[in-house]
């Protein structure tokens, strides 16, 4: 398409963008527009100063935007929105590669003639998605929110860890980091240091496992506080880290890599030295890692879906996620129930799937409303909140549920919060300040190619990657910190339940209690999320495999013959108060929900399936094993 040039002789002084002042949908967008320019670029109505540039039509007015510069070129249309975003020295690279190649020159000039021949249409569909509002979205209210439900994660997780570390990983707990330390520094060698980062590498005692636990929950107050949160963000991420390597197997689940990650990123958004920093501080690098967690929760969410939507199929052959039955498993298989699980049990076949189609809208589209116009990113931060929100009331999932969330508090704007809020928002410019970007960008740079590559792994995609970037894959992975994501791709089908009996003669069993994870049949599943009973968690991954494949349990046993007050600390009921019994064994039984009609004590019906680890005695633990 050839653009009649035009050329103005009374140019202005600076560029000037005319545009029809009667047309609501050119006014929504010019003041858009004039926010993104900054001052840069000038701008009136037509019927204003049209008398003042005869040589354009005044039809030409009407059907287009004008462009007229200092030199007095003019330029219309789309070309003239191009032209106005390279002057303004913020041009996007896409509307750069529009500028500069003729293909997709042309289009952005037909689809400029589409819109402005059907102004109505637009206006309304604009008005629609974007509301009233014509200026630039800002953040700062959902930044703010964001860093203190953030530390309240934080804290939350830690205190956690604090009163039941020891039976974990301490001196007598199942799995002490002592052991694992010296069984790494024997494999490892050198590289140790590297491959386990870790401050128990300093010192792995009780006492310094239990004050990493405190230092978290002080940095976390810190953080909710503005105190130094640079420095606290740093902290609670070192502090985090160590505890997670040290921890094992019982701090491997993807909300402590969440909360790593998160963490991480969360360091780049807040400035590095000062103390109490202005909340509405902005700069480039606060915006770079306000990006990085978008991306986060885009990925978060979006993988989530997409593992379900391509898993293989579970142990009875069945695909249950695309066959639409995995909620008819879900609810009673999953790790630590609650007792609204029950009734969300007893609910119709059709109400699962109807549930399961709503879960995979929700989480393979509603993530990419994050750069939609302001209703739609609205609407879908408000799904995803919703589904996590109904997540929450039927299980137990830990800090999962509410550190999800707080991600998906980024999406909204600060013309959804409350009026005061917004006004303080208001108030305040976009003051600089904060990390710089030649800091930030690299780091930037590494997390955008190391996640990428792990969502195409996800969607399956063969890439050949060069092979710098697959060694910085391997280089970060040791922080755990940067990751993919997907819970319960495959659904059980059935729940094996790990009971542990002790004895003194091999007659008269008993049977330890635990506190979340189901026993006795009449006990209802409680409620104990945000708090994570590791131990109760790990049960449940240890009765999907055999003794042999978790060696931690074989420890267990031992710690129980032991009478170690710190590991029965973990459990709600010690049939042996007076000293530990001379043999345990466990058995596994098969645990369904009871259904409505029956036994009106009982949650649950059990059945026998075998034994999962023979009777043992302490004679059987010569020298205790060191089990890793």
């Amino acid at each position: 398409m050839m653009m009649k040039s035009k050329h103005a002789r009374l140019p202005p002084k600076r560029p000037l963008m005319v545009y029809d002042g009667d047309c609501s949908f050119c006014r929504f967008w010019i003041a858009r527009w004039r926010e993104r320019t900054k001052g840069r670029i000038a701008y009136r109505r037509s019927q204003q100063v049209a008398e003042r540039f005869p040589e354009i039509p005044a039809l030409d007015f009407q059907n287009a935007v004008q462009l007229i510069e200092p030199g007095g070129g003019v330029s219309q249309g789309a070309d003239a929105v191009l032209r106005a975003y390279q002057i303004s020295g913020g041009e996007p690279l896409p509307f750069r590669a529009i500028r500069s190649v003729p293909f997709f020159r042309n289009v952005a000039r037909i689809a400029y003639r589409l819109v402005a021949n059907n102004r109505t249409t637009f206006s309304f569909l604009t008005r629609l998605l974007w509301g009233g509002s014509f200026r630039k979205p800002r953040f700062l209210v959902a930044r703010w929110l964001f860093l203190r439900l953030l530390g309240a994660v934080d804290f939350i997780a830690f205190f956690s860890l604090l009163i039941q570390v020891r039976g974990l990983i301490g001196k007598r707990g199942i799995s002490p980091v002592t052991d694992y330390l010296e069984f790494a520094r024997e494999q490892l060698g050198s590289p140790r240091y590297r491959l386990l980062p870790t401050f128990c590498w300093i010192n792995a005692s009780d006492g310094f496992l239990v004050s990493l636990c405190a230092a978290g929950l002080v940095l976390s107050a810190a953080l909710v506080f503005n105190v130094w949160p640079c420095a606290a963000l740093i902290g609670l991420w070192a502090c985090y880290l160590s505890l997670s390597v040290a921890g094992q197997t019982f701090l491997g689940f993807q909300w402590d890599a969440l909360l790593l990650e998160a963490g991480l990123i969360a360091i780049f958004l807040v400035p590095p030295l000062r103390l109490r920093p202005d909340w509405r501080a902005n700069s480039t690098g606060s915006k770079i890692a306000f990006a990085l967690l978008l991306w986060l929760a885009f990925r978060l969410t979006f993988e989530s879906g997409l593992v379900k939507l391509n898993a293989p199929p579970s142990a009875n052959g069945e695909q249950t996620w695309r066959a639409l039955s995995a909620l008819k498993y879900h609810y009673e298989t999953q790790p630590l129930p609650i007792w609204t699980s029950w009734y969300f049990n007893q609910t119709p076949l059709a109400w699962h799937k109807f549930s399961i189609v709503v879960m995979f809208a929700v989480e393979l589209a509603a993530p990419f409303t994050i750069l939609a116009p302001a209703r739609v990113r609205r609407l879908g931060c408000g799904a995803m909140v919703a589904l996590q929100g109904l997540i929450a009331a039927s299980g137990n999932f830990c800090f999962f549920n509410l550190l999800t969330a707080s991600l998906y508090v980024l999406l909204l704007d600060d013309d959804v919060w409350p009026a005061r809020w917004r006004l303080l928002a208001k108030q305040a410019p976009e003051r600089l300040g904060g990390w710089p970007a030649w800091v930030v960008a690299p780091f930037a740079a590494v997390c955008a190619s190391v996640t990428t590559m792990q969502l195409a792994g996800t969607m399956n995609l063969s890439v050949p990657w060069p092979r710098p970037l697959a060694s910085l894959y391997s280089a970060v992975a040791p922080f755990r910190s940067l990751n993919n994501y997907g819970l319960f791709a495959v659904m059980t089908t059935s729940r094996p339940e790990i009971i542990i009996e002790g004895s003194n003669d091999r007659i008269d069993w008993r049977a330890y209690e635990f506190r979340w994870k189901p026993g006795d049949v009449t006990r209802p599943p409680g409620l104990v999320a945000p708090h994570q009973p590791r131990l109760d968690w790990q049960m449940w991954f240890a009765a999907l495999g055999s003794v042999r494949e978790n060696p931690w349990f074989v420890n267990f046993l031992a710690r129980l013959l032991e009478g170690s007050p710190d590991v029965l600390a973990l459990l709600g009921h010690n049939p042996f108060p007076d000293a530990p019994p001379r043999f345990v064994r466990a058995l596994l039984y098969d645990y369904k929900f009871t259904r409505h009609g029956e036994d009106p004590r009982a949650w649950w019906k059990r059945e026998l399936i075998g034994t999962y680890c023979p009777a043992v005695s302490q004679q059987d633990f010569a020298p205790a094993p060191t089990l890793h």
